[in-house]
């Protein structure tokens, strides 16, 4: 168990191959237990559960932030600005389309962040993002 508490969280997939494939060989997640209908990932230690639910995701809306819209619902993790750059390489590399190209936000700003957003096969929205300085993700 992490030395802080962990987060767990379910989302929906319709294709259990598709989502292993993105879970598993694109964001290089881990795989824990499994059945037929859902499978546990390590997001860097925290629990995401993809259960096979028939039908797409269908995303409530979106929220303007800097000048971009954002997808909501959307699920994601903090990293540090060398595995964000990695996970970006990653995904380009995998042909991931982008909803937010990897950029800046927020420059110079208390909360300045490097942030990305795309979708899995199932349609769930996820944003990735790294803080320049860890101690402003709250800040105001």
């Amino acid at each position: 168990m992490p030395e802080r508490p962990a987060v767990h969280l379910a989302v929906p997939v319709d294709d259990l191959p598709a989502a292993r494939a993105f879970y598993g060989g694109v964001l290089g997640l881990a795989e824990g237990r499994s059945s037929d209908h859902w499978v546990d990932w390590s997001l860097h230690g925290h629990q995401l559960v993809t259960h096979v639910i028939p039908g797409t995701v269908r995303p409530a809306g979106e929220s303007e932030v800097d000048s971009h819209e954002v997808p909501i619902p959307h699920f994601g993790l903090l990293l540090s600005t060398p595995e964000f750059h990695a996970l970006a390489d990653r995904l380009r590399a995998a042909g991931t389309a982008f909803l937010i190209e990897p950029y800046l936000r927020f420059p110079g700003a208390p909360g300045e962040q490097w942030t990305m957003f795309f979708r899995d096969p199932a349609g769930n929205a996820l944003e990735f993002k790294a803080f320049r300085d860890e101690s402003q993700v709250f800040a105001r």
